[in-house]
């Protein structure tokens, strides 16, 4: 792939102190064009951050990000994590905000080789280039499926066996392993997120995505996945953006392994409602494909214990329901 890179020179001095943000803080988004990086992207931006995107946009696109560009506010290397060539880019960085991954969930139980390359050789990669160049910090976006199907519910961050039953939570499982074993080996300080599901502007998969792409193409009938009666927590990207950078500023450990979602949950079909409801249809018939599960790999029931975060300081400040209305308003003037 073609390597494409847009320089910026940062217009204030730099520097850092552990725990504390001071303009101009030198960070690394990787995924940083795609849903949620490129609102961490406006985000660093707003605190003043230099910041380096580096994206294959393979699933990103420029467009989320084109504001930042057209004003000179970021740096964009178009890159791929598991190739050579992007390294010394993040010679000088302070962090890395790692959110590139492949978010396929359903594709991992039928091609596996592509999501472990994607996220387990990518986030290597990643640390391998932290270590050379000597960047101490690392964000990493893991997810609620490394607990599988739990039997504790809310779900605490100690809930044991973690028993992923899916390649894609299998991956980030294997990457939080590779991310404690370099912060004890080489010094790094580390803040793993495991994510409920994160919805909102600009996504591009998900239910409620799917949803309307569906009732667009056939506004009588909509296919839902499963029983309808899978039931799990949701949270809008603006309020997860926030809460991964409240526990950058308050956790201190050097590896922190933190869930973040809301504290209530949603069923599918209800979700199906909201769709319908804010699309303005009526009479839509709803087939279920059957099963409690959607497909394979599916966790049925998922809610996260944010007591931890909550212990933090930070709270959701957004419910299931509100984060699906949230979402697909925005998606449908998108």
């Amino acid at each position: 792939m073609e390597t494409v890179i847009c320089r910026v020179p940062c217009p204030v001095k730099r520097w850092y102190t552990m725990g504390t943000y001071h303009s101009c803080m030198f960070s690394v988004v990787t995924g940083g064009a795609g849903f949620i990086g490129s609102h961490m992207v406006d985000t660093l931006v707003r605190r003043k951050d230099r910041v380096l995107v580096i994206d294959n946009l393979s699933t990103g696109a420029q467009e989320n990000i084109r504001t930042h560009l057209e004003r000179g506010s970021v740096q964009f290397l178009q890159a791929d994590l598991c190739s050579d060539g992007w390294q010394n880019q993040i010679a000088g960085a302070s962090r890395v905000y790692h959110i590139a991954a492949d978010p396929d969930v359903r594709e991992s139980a039928h091609q596996p080789d592509p999501i472990i390359q994607n996220n387990i050789l990518a986030t290597f990669r990643v640390l391998e280039a932290m270590r050379t160049y000597q960047v101490p910090e690392i964000v990493f976006t893991s997810t609620s499926t490394v607990y599988g199907d739990a039997r504790v519910i809310p779900t605490p961050e100690e809930y044991t066996p973690l028993e992923p039953i899916s390649i894609y939570g299998a991956t980030k499982l294997a990457s939080e392993a590779l991310i404690a074993s370099y912060c004890h080996s080489f010094g790094m300080k580390a803040w793993v997120y495991r994510f409920a599901n994160i919805i909102g502007e600009r996504s591009n998969h998900g239910v409620c995505w799917d949803f309307i792409q569906k009732l667009r193409r056939e506004p009588s009938s909509l296919e839902i996945l499963g029983d309808g009666h899978q039931t799990k927590s949701y949270l809008e990207v603006h309020a997860c953006v926030d809460a991964m950078l409240y526990a950058v500023d308050h956790a201190t450990e050097p590896y922190n392994v933190l869930n973040i979602g809301s504290e209530d949950w949603i069923d599918v079909t209800t979700i199906a409602d909201v769709v319908v409801d804010e699309m303005g249809l009526s009479g839509v018939t709803y087939r279920y494909t059957g099963g409690s599960r959607g497909w394979v790999g599916d966790v049925p029931r998922m809610l996260l214990s944010v007591e931890k975060m909550k212990c933090l300081g930070w709270k959701p400040p957004i419910g299931s329901r509100e984060s699906v209305v949230t979402t697909v308003r925005a998606l449908l003037g998108a």
